[in-house]
C-alpha cells in the first residue's frame, strides 16, 4: 500500500467483511491488522488479494502463515 487509494481499497473490502471483530489499515507501515474469531484466515487473505495488493507476510494466532 503506497498511497491512500491503496489503503482505502483494503479498508473498503475489510469494512464489507462480516464477522470481523476489528481491523486497522495503516498506510505508514503498509500493513493491516485484522481480528476475528469466526472468519477463516484464508477468507481474509483472499479479500485483501482481490484488491490487487500484494500480501507479503501474515500471522494468525501467533503463527506465521503462508500467503
Amino acid at each position: 500500500m503506497s498511497c491512500s487509494g491503496c489503503s482505502g481499497a483494503v479498508d473498503r473490502v475489510l469494512k464489507k467483511t462480516e464477522g470481523l471483530s476489528s481491523y486497522s489499515v495503516d498506510l505508514d507501515s503498509q500493513s493491516a491488522d485484522v481480528y476475528t474469531d469466526t472468519v477463516p484466515y484464508e477468507t481474509v487473505l483472499e479479500k485483501i488479494k482481490k484488491t490487487g495488493k500484494t500480501v507479503k507476510g501474515a500471522e494468525a494466532d501467533g503463527e506465521v502463515m503462508a500467503v
